[in-house]
Protein backbone atom coordinates (compact mmCIF):
# COMPACT_ATOMS: atom_id res chain seq x y z
CA UNK A 1 0.00 0.00 0.00
CA UNK A 2 1.56 3.19 -0.89
CA UNK A 3 1.45 6.31 1.08
CA UNK A 4 -1.07 9.07 0.91
CA UNK A 5 -0.10 12.66 -0.02
CA UNK A 6 -1.25 15.86 0.53
CA UNK A 7 -3.10 17.81 -2.76
CA UNK A 8 -0.49 20.45 -2.12
CA UNK A 9 2.46 18.28 -3.24
CA UNK A 10 0.90 17.97 -6.36
CA UNK A 11 -0.21 21.21 -7.40
CA UNK A 12 1.77 22.46 -10.02
CA UNK A 13 1.94 25.94 -11.91
CA UNK A 14 2.35 27.55 -15.45
CA UNK A 15 2.14 30.72 -16.96
CA UNK A 16 2.36 32.30 -20.25
CA UNK A 17 1.99 35.99 -21.68
CA UNK A 18 -0.46 36.09 -24.44
CA UNK A 19 0.86 37.59 -27.44
CA UNK A 20 -0.91 38.18 -31.09
CA UNK A 21 0.93 34.84 -32.75
CA UNK A 22 -1.25 32.97 -29.98
CA UNK A 23 -4.74 34.64 -30.88
CA UNK A 24 -7.44 33.94 -33.49
CA UNK A 25 -9.21 36.82 -35.06
CA UNK A 26 -11.47 37.86 -32.38
CA UNK A 27 -7.40 38.56 -30.42
CA UNK A 28 -8.76 35.86 -27.68
CA UNK A 29 -6.45 33.21 -26.98
CA UNK A 30 -7.00 30.12 -29.09
CA UNK A 31 -8.44 27.61 -27.49
CA UNK A 32 -6.43 24.63 -28.70
CA UNK A 33 -3.60 26.82 -27.25
CA UNK A 34 -4.99 26.84 -23.64
CA UNK A 35 -5.92 22.95 -24.15
CA UNK A 36 -2.34 22.22 -24.88
CA UNK A 37 -1.11 24.65 -21.98
CA UNK A 38 -4.06 22.67 -19.74
CA UNK A 39 -2.88 19.35 -20.98
CA UNK A 40 0.54 20.10 -20.08
CA UNK A 41 0.16 21.50 -16.61
CA UNK A 42 -2.13 18.58 -15.82
CA UNK A 43 0.20 16.08 -16.92
CA UNK A 44 3.01 17.59 -14.76
CA UNK A 45 0.59 17.43 -11.70
CA UNK A 46 -0.17 13.84 -12.59
CA UNK A 47 3.99 12.65 -12.55
CA UNK A 48 4.56 14.92 -9.61
CA UNK A 49 1.88 12.87 -7.56
CA UNK A 50 2.58 9.61 -8.93
CA UNK A 51 6.14 10.09 -9.63
CA UNK A 52 5.95 8.07 -12.50
CA UNK A 53 5.14 8.50 -16.06
CA UNK A 54 1.23 9.17 -16.73
CA UNK A 55 -0.78 9.13 -19.89
CA UNK A 56 -3.94 11.36 -20.54
CA UNK A 57 -6.89 8.92 -20.13
CA UNK A 58 -9.52 11.79 -21.01
CA UNK A 59 -10.46 15.19 -20.56
CA UNK A 60 -13.43 15.41 -19.35
CA UNK A 61 -14.33 19.31 -19.92
CA UNK A 62 -13.00 22.56 -20.52
CA UNK A 63 -15.07 25.14 -19.62
CA UNK A 64 -14.02 28.61 -21.62
CA UNK A 65 -15.42 31.30 -18.87
CA UNK A 66 -13.78 34.49 -20.07
CA UNK A 67 -11.96 35.25 -23.12
CA UNK A 68 -8.02 35.73 -22.73
CA UNK A 69 -6.69 38.57 -24.67
CA UNK A 70 -3.49 39.97 -25.93
CA UNK A 71 -1.07 41.26 -23.15
CA UNK A 72 -2.85 38.66 -20.81
CA UNK A 73 -0.61 36.58 -18.53
CA UNK A 74 -2.30 33.13 -18.28
CA UNK A 75 -2.16 31.40 -15.20
CA UNK A 76 -2.67 28.11 -15.33
CA UNK A 77 -2.88 25.93 -11.65
CA UNK A 78 -3.25 22.45 -11.55
CA UNK A 79 -3.23 19.58 -8.69
CA UNK A 80 -4.55 15.84 -8.38
CA UNK A 81 -8.20 15.68 -6.42
CA UNK A 82 -8.84 12.03 -5.80
CA UNK A 83 -7.33 9.21 -7.12
CA UNK A 84 -8.16 5.31 -8.31
CA UNK A 85 -5.90 2.09 -8.47
CA UNK A 86 -3.49 3.59 -11.34
CA UNK A 87 -5.48 6.79 -12.36
CA UNK A 88 -5.20 9.93 -11.20
CA UNK A 89 -8.03 13.17 -11.51
CA UNK A 90 -6.75 16.35 -12.09
CA UNK A 91 -8.28 19.55 -11.64
CA UNK A 92 -6.62 22.50 -13.82
CA UNK A 93 -7.64 26.37 -12.76
CA UNK A 94 -7.03 28.78 -15.61
CA UNK A 95 -6.59 32.51 -14.60
CA UNK A 96 -6.05 35.49 -16.43
CA UNK A 97 -4.45 38.65 -15.29
CA UNK A 98 -4.16 41.61 -17.38
CA UNK A 99 -0.92 43.00 -17.21
CA UNK A 100 -1.81 46.73 -17.86
CA UNK A 101 -4.41 46.66 -15.43
CA UNK A 102 -3.85 43.96 -12.93
CA UNK A 103 -7.41 43.02 -13.05
CA UNK A 104 -7.82 39.11 -13.04
CA UNK A 105 -10.43 36.49 -13.89
CA UNK A 106 -11.15 32.79 -14.05
CA UNK A 107 -11.03 31.98 -17.68
CA UNK A 108 -11.52 28.21 -17.65
CA UNK A 109 -11.57 25.48 -15.33
CA UNK A 110 -10.85 21.45 -16.97
CA UNK A 111 -11.03 18.33 -15.53
CA UNK A 112 -8.76 15.49 -16.74
CA UNK A 113 -8.06 11.71 -15.94
CA UNK A 114 -4.14 10.28 -16.02
CA UNK A 115 -2.69 6.63 -15.32
CA UNK A 116 0.67 6.40 -13.88
CA UNK A 117 2.91 4.03 -16.13
CA UNK A 118 5.88 2.05 -14.87
CA UNK A 119 9.10 1.61 -16.79
CA UNK A 120 7.47 -1.33 -19.01
CA UNK A 121 4.50 1.03 -20.04
CA UNK A 122 1.81 -0.76 -17.50
CA UNK A 123 -0.22 0.87 -15.25
CA UNK A 124 1.13 1.24 -12.32
CA UNK A 125 -0.79 2.48 -8.88
CA UNK A 126 -0.51 5.51 -7.29
CA UNK A 127 -1.08 6.78 -4.10
CA UNK A 128 -4.26 9.00 -2.54
CA UNK A 129 -4.62 12.39 -1.76
CA UNK A 130 -5.66 14.03 1.24
CA UNK A 131 -7.06 17.27 0.86
CA UNK A 132 -6.75 19.86 3.46
CA UNK A 133 -7.83 23.55 1.93
CA UNK A 134 -11.85 24.20 1.58
CA UNK A 135 -11.18 24.02 -2.28
CA UNK A 136 -9.46 21.21 -2.43
CA UNK A 137 -11.88 19.42 0.17
CA UNK A 138 -14.99 20.48 -2.40
CA UNK A 139 -13.23 18.91 -4.70
CA UNK A 140 -12.28 15.71 -3.66
CA UNK A 141 -16.12 15.02 -2.15
CA UNK A 142 -17.14 15.46 -5.53
CA UNK A 143 -14.74 13.85 -7.70
CA UNK A 144 -16.56 10.03 -6.81
CA UNK A 145 -19.34 11.06 -8.72
CA UNK A 146 -17.69 12.75 -11.53
CA UNK A 147 -15.53 9.22 -12.20
CA UNK A 148 -18.85 7.08 -12.56
CA UNK A 149 -20.08 9.86 -15.45
CA UNK A 150 -16.68 9.04 -16.43
CA UNK A 151 -17.46 5.50 -16.72
CA UNK A 152 -20.93 5.66 -18.32
CA UNK A 153 -19.58 8.33 -21.03
CA UNK A 154 -16.61 6.03 -21.80
CA UNK A 155 -18.79 2.65 -21.80
CA UNK A 156 -20.82 5.16 -24.71
CA UNK A 157 -17.75 6.15 -26.58
CA UNK A 158 -16.84 2.87 -27.33
CA UNK A 159 -20.36 1.67 -28.56
CA UNK A 160 -20.23 4.59 -30.77
CA UNK A 161 -16.88 3.98 -31.83
CA UNK A 162 -17.96 0.05 -32.83
CA UNK A 163 -21.35 1.47 -34.63
CA UNK A 164 -18.95 3.92 -36.96
CA UNK A 165 -16.40 1.55 -37.58
CA UNK A 166 -13.07 2.94 -39.34
CA UNK A 167 -14.28 3.17 -42.78
CA UNK A 168 -13.35 6.32 -44.89
CA UNK A 169 -16.46 8.19 -45.96
CA UNK A 170 -15.48 7.61 -49.57
CA UNK A 171 -15.43 3.63 -49.29
CA UNK A 172 -18.39 1.63 -49.32
CA UNK A 173 -20.06 -0.86 -46.90
CA UNK A 174 -19.54 -3.96 -46.98
CA UNK A 175 -22.58 -5.39 -49.84
CA UNK A 176 -23.21 -2.24 -51.27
Amino acid sequence: MLEAKYVRESRTVKSSHVLPPDTNNHNTLFGGKLMAYIDDVAAMSAMRHSRHRAVTASTDSVDFLHPIKIDTEVYLEAFVTWTHRTSMEVFVKVMAEDLLTGSRVIAATSFLTFVAMDEEGKPTDVPSVIPETPEEILLHEGAEGRSELRRIRRKESKRLAEMLGSRKPWEKNPGE
